[in-house]
């Protein structure tokens, strides 16, 4: 069925077939059955025909809809993108505009593979074939306000308005300060209008709530104001709202919808102010008062400017109580390398940044005094703009005064020239050809590793290295105690690090030195997983992002339908939920405590309480009735205290009955390799910076690291002893409060390597090998 037209959105419902239930967006999931489902919904924005490469070509159009008539407490996963493909495409594209309400049925659902860079819903909706339909409602047709009688308003023009008279007014914004506290116990705005009488106005508006102020986004938007009192300042006319005022402002872009943005929850918007929007929007095109581009891109930024900045956040920490750090990013590469200001990992709130960081991606904006009240309400994923956004040059504190400055930006305290920042909607037309930018980079949005064409490329393996012979005189240095040993059988030379960062690599080398740093200064940080397929590394996930996962799971667990299993049930301490172990028919009658088992409908805690007394547990959920594993951010076993994880990205992720049959021992590979997971394993990093007196270089402990601290990694992420004693070793090579002098020598095998950065540079890099705490 072709896209069909109807005059008013009351239709709409009229058209619903009587199987259908209208259902919310927000309440729509993978697991939903839309056979007898439909959604009424505003389209907010509408892509180009474009060719779907997976569907053989097949013309596909993306439209993001969300929910009309939803209630003020509701703000979360009320927009969802739909994909319609074929003649449907065709169709949509010629008959809905931006703004018309739409009902959708016969749909599928399948889940977004852009939520975590949208931050819309989490699903999204597929329309194909001809027993699809969709009913459209033109954005014309209905109104806003009063229905029996039409609301009469007198606007005066800018030019006609007299002293001491109160007014209705519509204006351009020319000129606009985010609200800011005025020395009363007032929040102020402050604004510049003008019309077609090319009169400029100045406008404040004081309120005690930040809500209450009108929403501008960019100079160019237009807005409303409602029973303000004219008055002269300066020889000029000026107005300010009195009591019952009311502002409502609309983006000034052309063609964009004529969506109003309301301080009141109660307003009039008839035909009549779509027309005077629409006016005023050609007018202030012709006289060139909107920009096509609003705000700067990080990759035009140069140091000295001042401008404003539209980006996503990614993290954010407190620096102190006059400043507050926001991680932000747009898509584009700086021309100048980037400020990285450092930050303790349990301070930061967002996600890692460290990809970003190396790609010269992440903005890191200080921001100071009135601001921090609107940057600390800020959540990670949110889309901003900052106004009057500063940047220059300067060295972080442990940088050399030969060192090269870096670019850095600040949001100083104030409101001069506008500066100030504000959220944006995830709808707003301003932020389209961000989001489409931020689609390519969908990985790093995933995936926030380190792999081989990463700058630091802490897990390469350095190549075989010219060896030199040990043809020097010992040094002062020779003649201390060593804590370390080193374990190569070749008499390599010892060398001074001065001229270590001298030689041509690649080069294998005997040092003396003692640690000056090390990085990370949290020793379980220094837990790494890594897969030998892919090459790439990435953080332990925390217990929270675990826990999650496994919480979404179990609230949308259906029981599973597995023939070649044995399951019973129980039930949760939480209301409605049951928990259910399967395991394999040929091993009814065994003791189960050595097998393996799958765990449904489990909490995170749950699961780890079961693990004290099962061996081998594997989490799973229902997909379709079918047993499917758990999202692998979540470990794929659990046994006893050790936890096992895979590659999202070389993982197949399916498993049938039949690889189970004939184990007699259940490790992590061999659980894997049935469960067609790619294992990752645990890696132990740590980086040292060395000095020996005539020079310091960081140097990478990362495969040699097992038999440095007679520690095993996979036996340590589940051991706190075994972690306490890698902290014991750190703190005895490097005590705390101690200087240099008080340190123990270490004797150290080092190889000398390059490598290319991401800028296709050689850089050379230094790895400890064959190295290993004296144990006495």
């Amino acid at each position: 069925m072709s896209v069909q037209k109807v005059k008013d959105s009351s239709d709409l419902d009229a058209k619903v077939p009587a199987h259908l239930r209208r259902t919310s967006i927000t309440g729509l999931t993978v697991t939903s059955d839309p056979s007898h489902r439909c959604v009424k919904a505003r389209v907010v924005h509408k892509g180009p025909m474009i060719s779907c490469a997976q569907k053989d070509g097949i013309e596909m159009l993306k439209a993001e809809i969300r929910e009309k008539d939803l209630p003020q407490s509701t703000t979360e996963h009320t927009s969802i993108n739909v994909i319609f493909f074929g003649t449907l495409a065709k169709d949509f594209s010629q008959s809905v505009r931006q703004g018309d309400v739409v009902l959708l049925a016969d749909f599928t659902i399948k889940k977004s593979p852009s939520f975590l860079r949208d931050k819309l819903h989490p699903c999204q909706l597929e329309m194909d074939g001809n027993d699809a339909f969709v009913y459209v409602c033109s954005s014309a047709a209905p109104s806003q306000g009063p229905s029996c009688s039409e609301a009469k308003y007198t606007y005066v023009p800018l030019n006609n308005l007299k002293h001491k008279t109160v007014v209705n007014v519509y204006g351009v914004v020319t000129f606009f300060k985010q609200p800011f506290p005025s020395k009363g116990s007032d929040y102020c705005s402050t604004l510049k209008i003008t019309d077609q009488s090319d009169v400029k106005v100045s406008c404040n508006i004081f309120s005690k709530k930040l809500e209450d102020h009108p929403v501008i986004f960019r100079v160019g938007d237009i807005i409303r104001l409602h029973r303000f009192k004219t008055g002269i300042f300066n020889d000029s006319m000026t107005l300010l709202n009195t009591y019952g005022w009311s502002a409502v402002t609309f983006d000034g872009i052309i063609d964009s919808p004529v969506t109003p943005r309301a301080t009141s929850k109660s307003f009039y918007f008839g035909e009549s102010d779509r027309n005077t929007v629409q006016k005023l929007r050609q007018w202030a095109s012709s006289q060139s008062l909107i920009s096509n581009e609003p705000t700067v891109s990080l990759s035009s930024v140069s140091p000295g400017m001042y401008f404003d900045f539209t980006c996503q956040l990614l993290a954010k920490a407190v620096m102190d109580s006059r400043c507050i750090l926001l991680k932000v990013w747009d898509g584009t590469k700086c021309e100048h390398p980037l400020l990285n200001i450092a930050v303790a990992s349990d301070a930061l709130v967002g996600e890692s940044t460290a990809a970003k960081d190396r790609m010269n991606l992440t903005a890191n904006v200080l921001v100071y005094d009135n601001h921090m009240e609107a940057a600390q309400d800020l959540k990670p994923g949110t889309f901003l703009r900052f106004y009057n956004l500063r940047s220059l040059l300067q060295r972080a504190p442990d940088q050399q005064a030969d060192q090269a400055e870096h670019l850095s930006f600040h949001l100083h305290g104030g409101s001069t020239y506008g500066r100030g920042l504000r959220s944006l909607p995830a709808e707003s037309p301003d932020l389209q050809s961000l989001k489409s930018v931020l689609e390519n980079h969908v990985d790093l949005d995933e995936y926030d590793e380190v792999n081989d064409g990463t700058l630091l490329e802490i897990w390469y393996t350095p190549p075989e290295a010219v060896v030199l012979p040990n043809d020097e005189e010992p040094d002062e240095a020779d003649t201390g105690h060593s804590y370390t040993v080193r374990t190569c059988e070749h008499n390599t030379q010892q060398l001074t690090l001065a001229r270590v960062k001298r030689s041509t690599p690649p080069l294998s080398c005997h040092v003396r030195a003692r640690v000056k740093k090390y990085h990370p200064q949290q020793l379980y940080q220094c837990l790494k997983l890594f897969c030998s397929k892919c090459k790439t590394m990435k953080d332990v996930p925390d217990d929270g992002a675990v826990a999650k996962v496994f919480r979404e799971s179990a609230r949308e667990n259906r029981p599973c339908d597995v023939q070649w299993a044995a399951t019973s049930s129980v039930r949760s301490r939480e209301a409605g939920r049951n928990i259910s172990m399967h395991i394999s028919r040929d091993m009814v009658g065994q003791s189960t405590h050595m097998h393996l088992i799958f765990v449904e409908g489990t909490t995170l805690d749950e699961i780890c309480v079961l693990s004290r007394n099962y061996e081998n547990l594997v989490p799973v959920r229902s997909e379709n009735g079918r047993m499917a594993l758990m999202d692998l951010t979540a470990p794929f076993l659990f046994s006893r205290d050790k936890r096992y994880y895979g590659c999202k990205q070389c993982s197949l992720n399916t498993f049938e009955n039949h690889v189970f049959a004939g184990m007699e021992t259940y490790d992590g590979q061999t659980v894997a390799e049935a469960l067609g997971v790619q294992l990752m394993q645990y890696r132990l990093l740590i980086q040292f910076e060395l000095d020996d007196g005539t020079d310091t270089l960081e140097a990478l402990l990362w495969e040699n690291a097992e038999k440095f601290f007679h520690v095993s990694a996979v036996d340590a992420s589940g051991s706190q002893d075994l972690q306490d004693k890698i902290q014991t070793i750190i703190d005895t090579i490097k005590p705390p409060q101690s200087s240099l002098e008080e340190r123990p020598w270490l004797d150290l095998c080092l190889s000398v390597y390059t490598v290319k950065d991401n800028d296709s540079n050689n850089k050379v890099c230094y790895q400890i090998t064959d190295s290993e705490i004296r144990e006495e």
